[in-house]
């Protein structure tokens, strides 16, 4: 291949010179070739018949046009649906909501207000999946909302359709019913310019997937102190479906099936992994070391800290005392959980702690949970890891609602960070490594993929 294109150069430099030296010769020779081309031109056109020699013909046809009248009539029987999706809002009415949707159907409106079970599209908490379908006049044709299950037990595996539409006699018919969520496998990544999740709402990734990447890296990292600008992740996650449409349900998030983080220029991945033969499921790393501790290092899923464990001025004593916990600023009601397994030793009222709850881990180990709205647990219970025991609020002596939490060693205060990072790690079975192996292989390619797909996305606020 080099030889032809040396080749070539030369044969091209030999013609240059040529030209040069013998312009007149040049310009006659392609003078002679030009007017070559114009004979052979003129020889060849007579050769085809002139078109007004050829044989002309006319023909008439009558086309018989359908009555206008019939013709309207046809299209008013198949007229196309038009179909828009909306959420309720809790201060949405029958009108209101059927006006941003584009229909304007009084019959309709005052179906959702009377019937029993058109009535539930209304009630209850909003935020619910609606889909209408109407003519081109707004008159509704069908009408299909979806939301969490009634029954708890069932929220993370099914959800709640309500179908509403057009009955045999020209009036309307509701239908609730129930059905199974699917499961659909994403991919995501993102870097990091401000914060996590401004960084994964760039990505459209739902916030339960980022708070449960921020839990499953969080024995590695640090979230509110060691996430740097220009840190960089991937993951591959299962996000749920109603009928094929995502959802975002806080009673059905999906889970983060593999991930990697690069923080400060290190790389931390993860892999749920369910071990076929105990059943038993957990984050492990790439290298088969368990991401998953004897203590979690927050009792909330990822929020700010107000108070670290170190020397701070008391808001209420106004004095610098020593803060024996971490405050987690949050809102009012929101869930707090048991960091490690545990019974529960105390759950009540007590002075400045407000409802306070005391678990006895194994170890001599005790956590406090204190300025609760709420108790979910009663003294005597066993209690797992990560199980909601209780709600954020603003009891006792407390100057908003945020949730105070304390870790005891053996009746003296510890870093509750440092008690987490060093807590035993739970193994991952030798007889399982051969199919774990197997697993990170494939997940390792799906990880390539998303981060390859997610150059150039960031979380700039």
């Amino acid at each position: 291949m080099t030889d032809w294109i040396f080749e070539t150069k030369q044969a091209l430099a030999r013609a240059e010179a040529f030209a040069a030296r013998h312009p007149r010769a040049l310009t006659g020779t392609v003078v002679t070739l030009l007017s070559g081309f114009a004979i052979t031109a003129f020889g060849i056109a007579p050769l085809a018949p002139d078109a007004r020699d050829l044989p002309q013909h006319q023909i008439s046809q009558a086309v018989q046009v359908p009555d206008l009248e019939e013709q309207l009539a046809a299209l008013a029987a198949h007229q196309i649906g038009l179909t828009r999706n909306e959420f309720t809002r809790a201060s949405d009415t029958a009108d209101s909501l059927l006006k941003r949707l584009g229909a304007y159907d009084p019959a309709f409106a005052q179906f959702l207000r009377s019937d029993a079970t058109a009535k539930r599209l209304l009630q209850g908490r909003a935020g619910k999946m609606v889909q209408l379908t109407a003519n081109a006049a707004g008159v509704v044709e069908s009408l299909v909302a979806r939301f969490p299950a009634e029954k708890a037990e069932q929220q993370s595996t099914h959800f709640s359709r309500l179908s509403i539409g057009r009955a045999a006699d020209g009036g309307f018919a509701a239908k609730l019913e129930s059905a199974a969520l699917e499961t659909q496998t994403r991919l995501g990544s993102g870097t990091i310019r401000s914060s996590l999740f401004a960084a994964t709402d760039e990505a459209n990734i739902p916030d339960g997937v980022a708070s449960q990447m921020a839990d499953m890296f969080s024995g590695d990292i640090d979230f509110h102190r060691e996430l740097r600008k220009g840190d960089r992740f991937s993951i591959v996650y299962e996000t749920l479906t109603a009928d094929g449409e995502p959802i975002n349900w806080d009673s059905a998030a999906g889970r983060v099936v593999a991930g990697e983080f690069v923080n400060n220029g290190k790389t931390y991945s993860a892999l749920w992994f369910k071990d076929p033969a105990s059943g038993k499921a957990s984050y492990y790393g790439f290298d088969g070391q368990s991401k998953r501790r004897a203590f979690l290092a927050s009792p909330m899923e990822f929020s700010r800290v107000t108070s670290g464990f170190s020397m701070r001025f008391h808001p209420i004593l106004q004095t610098w005392r020593q803060h024996l916990g971490t405050d987690y600023g949050a809102p009012s009601g929101t869930a707090v959980r048991s960091v490690g397994d545990g019974t529960v030793d105390f759950a009540g009222w007590q002075n400045g702690f407000g409802n306070v709850i005391h678990l006895r881990h194994s170890g001599d180990r005790t956590t406090v949970y204190a300025h609760l709205s709420r108790i979910d647990v009663k003294k005597g219970q066993r209690v797992e890891q990560g199980q909601k025991i209780g709600a954020v609020g603003a009891t006792g002596w407390a100057t908003g609602p945020h949730l105070h939490f304390e870790f005891r060693v053996r009746g003296q205060h510890q870093d509750p960070r440092a008690i987490a990072r060093a807590s035993e790690a739970i193994t991952l079975p030798a007889t399982a490594r051969a199919i774990f192996m197997q697993t990170v292989a494939g997940v390792k390619t799906q990880l390539a993929v998303a981060e390859s797909m997610g150059e150039g996305v960031s979380g700039a606020d």
